[in-house]
């Protein structure tokens, strides 16, 4: 682990980190790329829409604010499990992060009826990993033929969504603990207190970004999204960054808001396996010249060509339900340190990406004649949304190979 960023820094460590791995890795994003991307159909046709797709609509009835607010804030710390996200399908034909709200849902459920808050610090600290798979609706054991015995099967706990639940029950514990022992009853009330806090800080919305993302990050280990690969930190805080951005979506619109909501408009990308992969397939990260990462995805052409996946969306949609069904192919697995290299090359990347937006010719005409000025306009949680909604919603896009990581907590 590399020491914390400098108070006041952690916005720049993460841009600053992300560039100097990608040029140490030999991760190449070129301009002509970018601009393919910016002006091909793939992303014409949908961004406007496609980007409105947050996963944060929540038909749950909240008792207050800060009770919603405790809601996001324990689903953004377990806003991880992708690499889980084929034997997740396998048993249950949800995703990770839909396997994720389910869990979520049906914890803050069952806290409504009198069974005990399991949202509390105490809630968090004492779930085990048994309520936990049966919120999930997932099986714990695996079967294998009995040592002794020809023909017979035996049952045990183990595979990779035991693997999952463990993950999961092991970051409510400590962050349970945590929240007790400094006197919190819920981590919504921490965070809630750090969004006031920045209220006399009198700072301009990244310096409140940074104030609240520190404050999480130094708290709460579940949220240490950092490395150091080939004697170079990476900082990526993925998940603390998405909790200030799901506040600013669930609450920035409320007149007067129920505690400070610094803008969000500039902060980083929330990296994960989603985006780098897809930017990869896309053609904008470049990886051949990384020798560590080079033979990870499939060159274009043998699965679908780039001119394909930059294309309109297929027209037709009547396999969608069939793909929607599939349970996805499992993509290349990586080491921690490639999958820190992949999400710093799409942290750089999706920074290069909206400067070249803003750079663009904004009189600038579409091959149907409209009027491009909008692209000028795109923020980078807008991409970043993009990216991670796109790959859900063009059925061609949802079996191309995503890469895993099993071994975190962070993405």
């Amino acid at each position: 682990m590399p020491s914390l960023p400098p108070s006041g820094g952690y916005l720049q460590a993460i841009r600053d980190s992300s560039r100097v791995l990608c040029a140490a890795s030999g991760v190449a994003i070129k301009a002509e790329h970018i601009k393919r991307l910016l002006l091909s159909p793939a992303f014409l046709d949908s961004f406007r829409r496609v980007s409105q797709v947050h996963g944060l609509a929540l038909p749950l009835n909240f008792s207050s604010n800060v009770d919603e607010l405790n809601f996001l804030s324990v689903l953004s710390l377990l806003n991880f499990a992708s690499g889980f996200r084929v034997p997740l399908h396998a048993q249950t034909s949800r995703g990770a992060w839909d396997s994720i709200r389910a869990l979520l849902f049906s914890m803050y459920i069952t806290s409504t009826t009198g069974e005990g808050d399991l949202l509390s610090a105490k809630g968090l600290r004492t779930i085990d990993i048994s309520k936990i798979a049966e919120f999930m609706g997932v099986s714990l054991h695996v079967e294998r033929p009995h040592d002794t015995i020809p023909g017979v099967v035996v049952g045990e706990l183990g595979g990779p969504l035991y693997q999952l639940v463990e993950l999961i029950a092991s970051v409510l514990n400590e962050t349970g603990r945590i929240l007790e022992d400094t006197g919190y009853p819920d981590l919504g009330s921490f965070v809630a207190e750090t969004l006031e806090r920045t209220r006399k800080l009198q700072a301009n919305d990244d310096a409140a970004v940074d104030f609240v993302l520190e404050t999480l990050v130094r708290a709460f280990p579940g949220f240490r999204d950092m490395s150091e690969v080939n004697g170079q930190p990476i900082y990526c805080f993925k998940k603390a960054l998405f909790l200030i951005h799901a506040i600013n979506i669930r609450f920035g619109s409320i007149s007067p808001p129920p505690f400070p909501i610094p803008s969000t408009t500039n902060i980083p990308v929330f990296a994960d396996n989603v985006l780098p992969s897809l930017l990869v397939h896309l053609g904008v990260i470049d990886l051949s010249s990384t020798l560590s990462l080079s033979g990870l995805f499939p060159p274009y052409g043998s699965e679908m060509s780039l001119e394909h996946l930059l294309g309109s969306a297929p027209a037709s949609t009547k396999a969608v339900s069939g793909v929607l069904k599939m349970v996805p192919e499992e993509g290349p697995f990586v080491t921690p340190s490639q999958s820190y290299i992949l999400r710093a090359a799409a942290i750089n990347a999706c920074e290069l990406i909206v400067k070249t937006a803003q750079s663009l010719d904004a009189t600038a005409l579409g091959d149907g004649g409209e009027h491009l000025d909008w692209i000028s306009k795109i923020t980078l949680p807008s991409l970043d949304m993009w990216i991670w909604a796109v790959a859900k919603d063009r059925p061609d896009y949802r079996v191309l190979k995503r890469f895993v990581d099993r071994d975190t907590v962070y993405f």
